[in-house]
């Protein structure tokens, strides 16, 4: 199986928003992004889906600035 795959299949949450977020940004941006945004991006698929969900509708947010700017990111990408 792939890396890619493996990613893919990681997307996959109990959430059907938060599949098609992650699923879109691995698509269309994760294979252009830099080593230290993959390795984030692959970080907080490691996080539960409430965490995760809170911070794309911007209930929350992470403490961590980098893994805060991978989810801006991905929020303000997959809204255009």
């Amino acid at each position: 199986m792939s890396e890619l795959s493996k990613l893919r299949w990681r997307c996959r949450r109990g959430m059907k928003e938060l599949d098609e977020l992650l699923t879109r940004y691995l698509d269309e941006h994760y294979s252009q992004a830099s080593p230290e945004e993959q390795r984030l991006f692959e970080s907080l698929l490691e996080m539960q889906d409430p965490d995760i969900y809170a911070y794309m509708i911007g209930r929350d947010r992470p403490r961590d600035e980098a893994m805060n700017s991978l989810v801006q990111r991905i929020v303000t990408v997959l809204r255009t």
